[in-house]
């Protein structure tokens, strides 16, 4: 025991000053990232916060300065539902969105698999083909389609015009489901024929479980889209209160409570909240379709 005590103890290693300067430089690096992520985070999320807040204001404290209800009025989300037509809007806006972005993945995945994966005449041609409808903008094209839609098959006032067009795919939606399967390696298809699956069948059996992520990207985007679009329900809808979508109807509803912050405010976190909740749940898959589509060109 008497050796164990006398035994020398070794000195505490000696910290360098450029380990110092080192360590400090990491640490200041630290603090300053995670400080503009904490700003950035603000910066995104305030809005959000002032019009939950406002849209629990009674009716002239939403006109005030504060920022923080003195009374919780739950009972205005109670007050937007029972506004005539409110429902009709969330009705049409799920089938627009719903019905559309069904049609838009099962129209777009047979193109972007012909498109990554077969090798024919004009491929080349036809992907640029696609590219080039992803840069016409709709305004350019939208008198002769209403001129289409509402004279020749008198679809004006309804969401038809706007939901038949999915079925026939879209380019964006083409294109990034293309990006996606070029990441998806030949040997599988290849290997799929050998075993005597025919190109339908092995888009089925072996692409579309692989693809997962990249249609749930296309599938996140075109909802997204469809839900927040005002554009072509303004055009083909308008005509018919019945017809109206969240987006065009929450516009209306402005007008008719432009006095009543509380109210507004509360219809768009109504509006809001449907996306803000399939993004949530769906983030990963989304983030890992779109992150994947340029993997390989």
């Amino acid at each position: 025991m008497t050796q164990v005590l006398d035994r020398p103890v070794k000195p505490a290693p000696q910290v360098s000053g450029a380990e110092r300067t080192a360590r400090r430089r990491a640490l200041l690096e630290w603090i300053a990232i995670h400080s503009l992520g904490v700003a950035a985070a603000l910066f995104f999320t305030l809005p959000f916060v002032f019009v939950f807040l406002t849209s629990l204001m009674s009716d002239t404290q939403a006109l005030s300065r504060d920022l923080i209800p003195h009374t919780w009025e739950w009972g205005n989300y109670r007050k937007v539902f029972d506004t005539p037509g409110f429902l009709t809007w969330w009705k049409n806006t799920l089938i627009y969105a719903g019905l559309g972005t069904v049609l838009t993945v099962v129209s777009s995945v047979p193109v972007a698999y012909a498109l990554a994966k077969f090798r024919f005449r004009g491929r080349n041609l036809s992907l640029m083909l696609v590219i080039s409808m992803m840069m016409l903008p709709p305004q350019v094209i939208i008198i002769p389609m209403y001129l289409f839609w509402a004279k020749q098959l008198d679809l004006s006032g309804t969401l038809w015009p706007l939901v038949i067009p999915l079925a026939f795919g879209d380019a964006f939606s083409i294109f990034l489901l293309r990006q996606f399967l070029m990441t998806i390696p030949n040997e599988y298809v290849d290997a799929a024929k050998v075993d005597g699956c025919g190109d339908l069948r092995t888009l089925l059996r072996v692409v579309l479980p692989m693809a997962k992520p990249g249609i749930a990207a296309v599938a996140l985007f075109q909802f997204f889209n469809a839900w927040n679009d005002y554009f072509g329900p303004q055009i083909y809808a308008s005509e018919n209160p019945g017809a109206w979508t969240l987006s065009y109807g929450l516009e209306s509803f402005k007008g008719a409570h432009h006095t009543d912050w509380n109210l507004t405010m509360a219809a768009t976190v109504l509006v809001m909240a449907p996306v803000i909740l399939v993004f949530f749940f769906a983030q990963k898959a989304f983030v890992e379709g779109v992150t994947l589509t340029g993997v390989k060109g």
